[in-house]
């Protein structure tokens, strides 16, 4: 099984990701952890499309494997949602998409974040604010279920019933 958490930035996804990774023994995919680490090898913190590059294909070796992959991911554009196709045909792929509606609390959790990784940038909420996060359009960017993630037990018993996970 392939699950995708995606989400702007200061939704929840870390949170949610790694309480099914845990709940499921699944292998977890950080995209923040990758695009830190071409950053840094590269002295730069432009990395555009590649860190999601190198996810799928980890994902993908790890599907192989017949492993089920937990991916943490923000996903903000047609591009980075549809390209998760790297499953096949064997593979169940579940999208959960994060979602914070009070915005002073988002706002809260977004200036309030420090880095958890040497080297990590985290988003300002002027970044947030600016962040080109295309809405979803399922014909485009195909299914997924929405999380609240107010309360973080809540988004984990959500996506927890949806898996199929107790």
């Amino acid at each position: 099984m392939l699950v995708v958490v995606a989400g702007r930035a200061g939704t929840g996804k870390t949170t949610l990701a790694r309480g099914l990774a845990c709940d499921l023994a699944a292998t977890y995919l950080r995209v923040d952890a990758i695009e830190t680490a071409l950053a840094t090898v590269r002295d730069s913190a432009v990395t555009g499309p590649d860190g999601y590059a190198v996810a799928h294909l980890v994902a993908r070796s790890n599907l192989d494997l017949g492993r089920d992959v937990v991916v943490d991911a923000v996903c903000p554009v047609p591009e980075s949602r549809s390209a998760w196709a790297v499953a096949d045909d064997r593979t169940d792929v579940v999208v959960f998409e994060t979602a914070l509606d009070d915005a002073a609390e988002h706002r809260r959790r977004v200036e309030d974040r420090r880095p958890d990784m040497p080297g990590q940038h985290v988003p300002t909420w002027a970044d947030v604010e600016d962040d080109g996060y295309a809405p979803w359009d399922e014909a485009r960017d195909g299914l997924r279920t929405v999380v609240d993630t107010t309360s973080a037990e809540d988004a984990l018993r959500c996506a927890r019933r949806r898996l199929g996970v107790r």
